[in-house]
């Protein structure tokens, strides 16, 4: 007769009391699986390497709306790392933000109306209507937003005397790029 240990490893039922501070970032950082425009970013902040790895594993196994997680390489702060998660950019994204956010109370003993979210530098409540109002939800809206910054960047780089920014050179059929070229443009 052999003696069987039965393996479990995973997160219980507050493993992660005490390892996190209750922020999360949305798009502070840029996407790994694809453009910034498909892709929403969120950050959260973790104390330990170790709980990091287990948080990362926890969302990549738990959740079928998450394309990606994964903790910074080294620490962002003393004894303190960042988890990534990617999840398409979709209406559905402020749910989805509350959704993981509950659900984390079960390992961090953090109730939701204690999370702080973070959007442009602006902190606010984890209400799914208020994160309606701040996340751009829609990949073509986030693609206008930036456009508008970058139009805005390249006034000031031509101001410089700096060389401007292509925005839209991909965008560019073939009929445009053939009339461009025998323009001489």
């Amino acid at each position: 007769m052999t003696n069987k240990t039965i393996l479990n490893e995973g997160l219980d039922y507050h493993d992660l009391e005490g390892q996190m501070i209750p922020t999360v970032t949305v798009d502070e950082y840029a996407a790994h699986m694809g453009t910034d425009s498909e892709i929403v970013t969120l950050a959260f902040t973790i104390k330990s390497e170790a709980a990091g790895n287990d948080l990362v594993d926890w969302f990549e196994r738990g959740y079928d709306f998450v394309l990606d997680a994964q903790v910074s390489e080294g620490e962002v702060k003393p004894g303190q790392y960042l988890v990534f998660v990617e999840m398409n950019r979709r209406s559905s994204v402020p749910k989805r933000i509350i959704e993981l956010l509950d659900d984390l109370e079960t390992l961090t003993a953090i109730p939701v109306k204690d999370w702080t979210i973070i959007v442009d530098d602006e902190e606010y409540s984890p209400e799914e209507e208020v994160l309606k109002q701040v996340i751009t939800i829609s990949p073509h809206d986030y693609r206008e937003e930036k456009d508008v910054d970058e139009e805005e960047i390249n006034e000031m780089r031509e101001r410089a005397g700096l060389e401007v920014k292509v925005i839209h050179a991909d965008k560019q059929d073939a009929e445009i790029k053939a009339f461009k070229s025998m323009a001489g443009l």
